[in-house]
């Protein structure tokens, strides 16, 4: 049996690294992660060292005082003055960033929230911090009051205790969501080809013509898609640091910033990898196992890459918390841990979870699989 199942994964490698179109699949698609680290490093970076005068441009739909074009020109505030219906326009028409209507004591700032108009209303907001301030300590002086023991009876500080940041967190759990696409599409291609691929060659049915088991034909397959999607994990987590380590000596949002992972969470990302890799190796072979043609399992396949995709997305963008429930759920298990594991927080319980529903998952597919692969209604229908 043992030599059956190697003789097959010596087979399938051997096949997978002839064929061009897996070695692209398995080699050129982790190359897009340092594209990936470096334009999200530099779009941070863009927005962080945006220019004021790119955001500055602010209406005042009422008549400012001294103290205010005071206040505006000391913090370079272009003011563009006029009525509400007018600096409506201009925004709309985007010759101003924002513009501020008056109700009594009740300042407005009406914006769309874009880019330009949320750092317009950081600006703004100081403006009127600035400005709030003058009139309580003007206020104070006039009734005889020591404006230093109201508006300073409290001195605050910012201590960063963290290395970490949030470009830093954010880019390398984004990264992993690339690696997890990555991995999915290395492997639906080779799944794809070993089985609805040579079923329609004609190949799988002399395979199953020799004294081999059909358990073992579908391990050897099995575990040969597998080491493409492995091969490919492994070379995108490398090319994850690398591009960190690029990064970290190219902008200036990661100064101060340690970017690299620990020996420790490279190890349980590496597990965490490889498990993926066997999960969905597995089902990629079950639904290719069902098409009668390497198109149609090409397009029955086309779905699970976006299925594998999305939760990892939602748990991503919705920040879902690491319990034991959700270290069982597939997909979404491989990302919340992966992100406990970049925040520095290693769950041996959690990770434990994950792994042993990964084998049952696993175990439960190949049994289907190879109860496929022993109907001759389902190889052979045409």
């Amino acid at each position: 049996m043992k030599n059956n199942l190697w003789n097959i994964l010596k087979k399938e490698l051997r096949e997978l690294f002839r064929d061009k179109k897996s070695l692209s699949m398995m080699l050129i698609i982790p190359i897009f992660i340092p594209l990936l680290v470096i334009g999200m490093s530099a779009l941070f970076e863009s927005q962080i060292e945006k220019k004021q005068d790119e955001y500055n441009k602010i209406g005042f739909a009422y008549e400012m005082s001294d103290v205010e074009k005071n206040i505006a020109s000391e913090m370079n505030i272009e003011v563009i003055s006029g009525n509400e219906e007018e600096l409506s326009k201009k925004y709309d028409e985007g010759k101003i960033n924002l513009y501020i209507t008056k109700q009594d004591n009740k300042y407005i700032i009406n914006t769309d929230g874009s880019d330009n108009s949320m750092f317009a209303s950081n600006l703004i907001e100081s403006y009127f911090d600035t400005y709030k301030q003058y009139l309580q300590k003007n206020y104070l002086q006039e009734n005889n009051i020591d404006s230093n023991q109201v508006l300073d009876i409290i001195v605050l500080e910012e201590n960063m205790i963290k290395q970490d940041n949030f470009y830093v967190n954010y880019i390398k759990n984004y990264a992993f969501l690339f690696i997890i696409m990555a991995i999915t599409v290395s492997a639906t291609y080779p799944a794809t080809d070993t089985t609805a691929g040579e079923r329609e060659r004609g190949t799988l049915e002399t395979l199953l013509t020799f004294p081999i088991k059909s358990k073992d034909i579908i391990l050897g397959k099995f575990l040969g898609v597998t080491v493409s999607s492995m091969i490919t994990g492994i070379i995108s987590l490398i090319l994850t640091i690398i591009s960190l380590m690029v990064t970290k000596n190219m902008f200036s949002i990661y100064d101060g910033v340690n970017t690299m992972y620990s020996l420790t969470s490279i190890l349980f990302a590496v597990i965490v990898i490889i498990a993926y890799s066997f999960f969905i190796s597995g089902l990629c072979i079950a639904v290719a196992s069902t098409a009668r043609t390497f198109k149609e399992a090409q397009s029955a396949l086309t779905p699970l890459t976006f299925i594998s995709f999305f939760p990892s997305m939602i748990a991503f963008m919705t920040g879902i918390e690491t319990t034991p429930l959700f270290s069982v759920v597939p997909f979404l298990n491989f990302t919340i841990i992966f992100t406990d594991i970049n925040n520095g927080t290693i769950d041996i319980l959690n990770i434990l979870l994950m792994a042993v529903s990964t084998i049952i998952y696993i175990s439960i597919v190949l049994g289907y699989i190879i109860k496929q692969y022993k109907s001759e209604k389902i190889l052979f229908a045409k």
